[in-house]
């Protein structure tokens, strides 16, 4: 065989990060005829049509083409003008959720908030909310500092103990009587928790699981697919920005996939591409975060095959057809 492109399948954007984009990007659409609570958005003087706490997905390239359109991004609710609860500019929470305390700020000031957290993540929020109430102590594996941990982890901070990786168990201490439950970040590795579940089950032996899988499908669907890919390549490129879990992990997945064999790599698009990465390689394994448009991917098919990658075979472990609705509060507003 020749010099070839194995493109995994899964791959891209799932469908909480679909839905929090078309959600800014329905605002910017309707920006001149009014959203929510009736107002007219940016309709204060200097206003932009919508407000972003935060990166709405972990992807540069969607962060700017959604401000070149007009969003504007801000790291906290305090750098939004007292103007814009007066105009209605909406403001919407990103993909990955916020806490009590950002909610209850946007609500003492009266901001119109457009909630796009990830319905999965959400239901984590949910799951913290009901084991704290029910008396539990909730370990939860994740990434400090990553927004979506700060926002599962502010829903109740005095019960939910945050740990990253197998190592960390130890650091925990509880006694039998205490009604423990485990509960995860939405975009971590399977393996690597699976690991870190069997560490907590060994010295925790009453530990509960939730209900269901808090990994979501998406996350899972494009490591399987990655763990297939790299078994048939002999380096893998995965596009995705370094501030994005999901990506991260997969470069992760894909590394374990390759051991010895070669190499995995991250990179927004294919302005990254290094030469020397494909000295020797026939064949080179390609997938996306979830957070990834489709032309960055194709981008980077484009370079490869400037190298001499001509073919290209997809490795599909399984059909996606999940779909979430947009927000409430935009919902209501094309009802009206």
């Amino acid at each position: 065989m020749g010099k070839r492109i194995v493109l995994a399948d899964p791959r891209g954007f799932c469908a909480g990060v679909d839905r929090a984009i078309l959600t800014v990007r329905t605002i910017l659409k309707g920006s001149g005829g009014g959203v929510g609570a009736g107002a007219t958005a940016g309709s204060g003087a200097g206003l932009p049509p919508v407000y972003v706490r935060r990166q709405i997905v972990h992807n540069k390239h969607v962060v700017e083409d959604l401000s070149a359109q007009g969003a504007v991004f801000v790291e906290e609710l305090g750098e939004i003008p007292d103007e814009a609860a007066t105009a209605g500019v909406p403001v919407v929470f990103s993909a990955h959720g916020v806490s009590p305390e950002v909610k209850a700020e946007a609500k003492a000031r009266g901001l119109n908030v457009v909630d796009a957290t990830c319905p999965l993540v959400g239901k984590v929020h949910r799951e913290v909310t009901r084991f704290a109430r029910g008396g539990y102590e909730i370990v939860y594996i994740g990434h400090k500092g990553h927004d979506e941990a700060v926002g599962v982890v502010g829903e109740s901070p005095e019960h939910v103990h945050l740990i990253e990786h197998v190592g960390d168990v130890a650091s925990l201490d509880f006694t039998p009587d205490t009604k423990l439950v485990l509960l995860t970040q939405t975009t971590l590795s399977v393996d690597e928790t699976a690991d870190t579940i069997a560490a907590l089950k060994a010295r925790f032996p009453w530990i509960e699981m939730p209900p269901s899988s808090d990994i979501c499908y998406a996350t899972s669907n494009r490591q399987a697919a990655v763990k297939v890919v790299a078994e048939q390549s002999d380096c893998v490129v995965i596009v995705g920005s370094a501030n994005s879990s999901n990506s991260v992990r997969l470069v992760e997945v894909a590394q374990e996939g390759l051991g010895q064999r070669g190499r995995a790599h991250r990179v927004d698009d294919a302005g990254d591409l290094d030469d020397a990465w494909f000295d020797g390689v026939e064949a080179v394994g390609i997938s996306s975060g979830a957070s990834v448009p489709e032309e960055y991917v194709a981008g980077v098919i484009t370079a490869l095959k400037a190298k001499g990658y001509t073919e290209t075979a997809s490795v599909e472990t399984t059909r996606e057809d999940m779909h979430f609705v947009l927000p409430a509060e935009l919902r209501r507003q094309s009802s009206r």
